[in-house]
């Protein structure tokens, strides 16, 4: 994607993602509309060309914590770039380590551009009929109280994202919910949402956990669910007390749309 003096490549990206999410409507269940325009290839084509020395962003160097004071840091920040009504857009770093754990995007779209360093992101989607039989049993056993929380679910992919790959992409009905790991060091990445998150409309970050069944086949053996990329099993739980995100300013170019 060519760059030019008249335009910051981030304000480009900022009007196409307006243009491409301007008009979509979103549901709270997840069956909003998904992008499938001509409006959306060209916000991949300038999402892909993206990186960090756009935005100004130095990637950050692995260094291990300093005692306390290193595991009282947030192993996440965001650095806010814009929102309108339409889609928000920001700058996710994670230091070496940190995960942003198993979550959802209820009506939403979105993508996901690393910026340097890699990420792993596991995708899952919930699956209709929730609970429409008799749950299997798991290990450690569920709660009363936990069983409204259960979903049936299904692992749709997990992959290695980098610098030089293309955009991961969500939509209300497929790759909705995921999980996203550093590996081998800090990483960042570009995430824009349209809708953004509004928990007023119905569009409010739920977490999830994978859930491990017991495997009743003469020995008795565990086995973790999704290790087949099948069906699978996620209980709906508060935000993990080990994650938190911080924040952090934007040192890039200024976007308006």
């Amino acid at each position: 994607m060519p760059r030019n003096n008249k335009s910051p490549l981030i304000q480009k990206i900022a009007k196409r993602a307006f243009i491409a999410y301007k008009g979509l409507t979103s549901a709270p269940n997840g069956n909003g509309n998904e992008v499938v325009t001509d409006s959306q290839g060209e916000l991949v084509s300038f999402v892909s060309a993206v990186r960090a020395a756009d935005l100004k962003i130095a990637p950050r160097k692995s260094k291990p914590d300093s005692g306390p004071a290193g595991s009282q840091n947030p192993p996440v920040t965001y650095m806010h770039i814009c929102e309108t009504e339409v889609f928000s857009m920001g700058v996710f770093l994670l230091r070496s380590g940190a995960s942003i754990p198993l979550h959802d995007h209820p009506g939403m779209n979105g993508m996901l551009k690393v910026l340097y360093g890699k990420v792993n992101v596991s995708c899952f989607d919930k699956l209709e009929g929730n609970l429409s039989g008799t749950p299997p049993p798991f290990e450690p056993p569920l709660s009363a109280d936990e069983t409204p929380s259960l979903w049936r679910s299904v692992l749709r992919s997990v992959t290695e994202y980098s610098e030089s790959s293309g955009p991961c992409l969500l939509a209300p009905a497929r790759d909705n919910l995921h999980q996203i790991d550093a590996v081998d060091g800090p990483a960042a990445f570009l995430d824009i949402l349209a809708p953004p998150y509004n928990p007023d409309d119905g569009r409010d970050c739920h977490y999830y956990r994978v859930l491990r069944t017991v495997v009743d086949d003469k020995g008795g053996q565990e086995e973790q669910a999704g290790e087949d990329k099948g069906e699978t099993w996620l209980l709906e739980i508060p935000q993990p007390e080990d994650f938190w995100c911080g924040a952090e300013p934007y040192p890039g170019p200024v976007v308006s749309v």
